[in-house]
């Protein structure tokens, strides 16, 4: 299978004697193997990849999760609180009013602030932290929803929108530092 270029030196001696700018220039251009198709060096569309967003969100989602069933199980063996899927997806348990409800309103808050620390993992961007965390905030939201109804207390939208806000300061905070860091360099 073999590739058809144009005579190259014919369209560059008709640009060189003034009759550059034509169409034949440009496509010769265009097929050159060396010179690259597009010259659109804007970042922000190089950078964008439905799949890695897609991952990021997914695992973010699941260690979401994954900590938080780590933390309830921990409540479980100090406090001896139940073990059920309802602390998760329900507005039962959380109540800002009493001590014992705050055993799973700080788990909630324990698990956003390891949510940040996975943020600087995961997604790496400082500028993406708001963006993902919202994502898993109204993930959550329609998971809560389709589980056990929606979230009607006051409550349950207290300890997540704090637990959503300590997540995105602390996740800019962190992915800021480590954006900033230096560079390794190999040392000869």
């Amino acid at each position: 299978m073999a590739i058809q270029r144009p005579n190259i030196a014919n369209n560059n001696s008709l640009a060189s004697n003034g009759g550059g700018g034509n169409s034949t220039t440009n496509r010769a251009r265009d097929l050159s193997p060396i010179s690259p198709r597009s010259t659109n060096t804007n970042s922000s569309s190089a950078q964008f990849n439905p799949r890695l967003i897609l991952s990021q969100i997914i695992s973010l989602q699941s260690f979401h999760y994954l900590v938080l069933g780590i933390i309830f199980q921990i409540n479980h063996v100090l406090f001896a609180t139940s073990i059920t899927i309802d602390r998760i997806f329900t507005t039962k348990y959380l109540d800002v009013w009493s001590a014992y409800g705050w055993i799973d309103n700080a788990a909630v808050l324990m698990s956003s602030l390891i949510g940040a620390v996975l943020l600087a993992i995961i997604v790496e961007k400082s500028k993406k932290c708001l963006d993902f965390s919202v994502t898993l905030f109204l993930i959550h939201i329609v998971t809560c929803t389709i589980y056990g109804g929606f979230p009607s207390t006051w409550d349950w939208w207290i300890i997540h929108v704090m637990g959503m806000i300590s997540m995105v300061v602390l996740g800019e905070y962190l992915c800021s530092k480590k954006e900033l860091s230096d560079i390794p360099l190999l040392q000869l």
